[in-house]
């Protein structure tokens, strides 16, 4: 589903070049569910830029689906966002007045979806990042962070996208709410959808079912989380 060919990105800045990746090779398969770590410094904030069409690599191929994301231009990547990926941030980025279920509809407002087509699907999308319906109208600076959160991933599912990309998604969150978060990623990974997520806390990153490290803008490790998979089958 997600294919890395020998991805590198550089940096220039005047004569001077900064190589931040170096070479990375990895595929993921539908409904895997993936941890990408690294220290500071390691290149997987510029890999999850290129993962999400926010950016292209110097060198390499990234496909999706089997599209080629890797030269597509401004508009094409918006687009390509919009239908692919969706997008899951430590900051949650939810408009504070509009209401719960308005946040989760913005996309497909956006989409020209109709408006009792889109109300539906943002209120199946908010029951499947397990929201109480209760909170539906409630402004989403009238709810606890958790909350936020799963509202984010809610609407990072409404437009049923092939691809959930988490970034540091815990990481405004206590560790007793963020483990409820990370329990919502893990019903919807059962449920066959396919996430990557990116962090640098082996705590979380051990919720995942398979973790690749970078170190120095390169793969240095990738395993499947034994733990992760024998506790789900």
């Amino acid at each position: 589903m997600i294919e890395c060919r020998n991805i590198t990105k550089t940096y220039k800045n005047g004569d001077m070049e900064t190589p931040v990746l170096k070479g990375i090779t990895f595929t993921v398969n539908n409904g895997e569910y993936v941890a990408i770590m690294g220290p500071s410094g390691s290149g997987k904030s510029t890999l999850m830029h290129i993962l999400g069409a926010l950016d292209t690599p110097t060198l390499g191929q990234y496909l999706i689906d089997g599209h080629d994301a890797s030269s597509l231009t401004q508009d094409e990547s918006a687009d390509f966002r919009m239908k692919k990926i969706g997008f899951v941030f430590q900051a949650f980025n939810l408009l504070p007045r509009a209401t719960v279920l308005r946040n989760v509809a913005l996309p497909l407002i956006y989409a020209g979806v109709p408006k009792e087509q889109r109300e539906q699907r943002a209120k199946n999308a908010l029951k499947a990042a397990g929201m109480d319906e209760a909170r539906f109208k409630y402004l989403s600076n009238q709810i606890s962070g958790g909350q936020m959160q799963r509202v984010a991933i809610a609407r990072a599912l409404v437009n049923n996208p092939s691809l959930l990309l988490a970034d540091e998604p815990t990481g405004n969150l206590d560790s007793k709410t963020g483990e409820i978060v990370l329990a919502t990623l893990e019903k919807l990974n059962e449920e066959g959808r396919t996430i990557v997520m990116i962090t640098h806390e082996p705590d979380v990153a051990a919720h995942a079912k398979r973790i690749i490290m970078l170190r120095d803008g390169l793969i240095v490790k990738d395993e499947i989380n034994k733990d992760r998979v024998i506790s789900t089958t």
